[in-house]
């Protein structure tokens, strides 16, 4: 593991740490499993699980853009929404972080 895929390791580690509700964990899960997501149709699977707003949805995608740097975002025109598609050679590390944390117990 290289060290820019040990510290994106670190960085889920800790944010997962936080997931008071299991909603980071399962908005991880269902950008593993599209590969490529909007904000609407994240939100529309979020909602499903969870009572959430558009907006924290948003600044979840957000903020696993940005902080944790698994993601890359493209726009192809002004009018089309962002596309967020998880970086390939992140993929298995988030699928084993979150089978790691899945293993141990959050609820002490």
């Amino acid at each position: 593991m290289s060290s820019m895929q040990s510290e994106i390791a670190s960085r889920l580690v800790q944010f997962l740490d936080l997931d008071t509700d299991g909603r980071r964990r399962f908005v991880l899960g269902v950008i593993l499993e599209a590969g490529e997501i909007t904000v609407s149709s994240l939100y529309k699977a979020v909602k499903e699980q969870f009572e959430t707003s558009r907006k924290v949805v948003a600044s979840l995608l957000g903020y696993i853009c940005s902080k944790l740097g698994i993601l890359s975002a493209h726009k192809k025109s002004y009018r089309l929404p962002t596309v967020y598609v998880l970086k390939e050679e992140y993929a298995d590390l988030v699928k084993s972080v979150l089978n790691a944390t899945a293993a141990s117990p959050s609820d002490s």
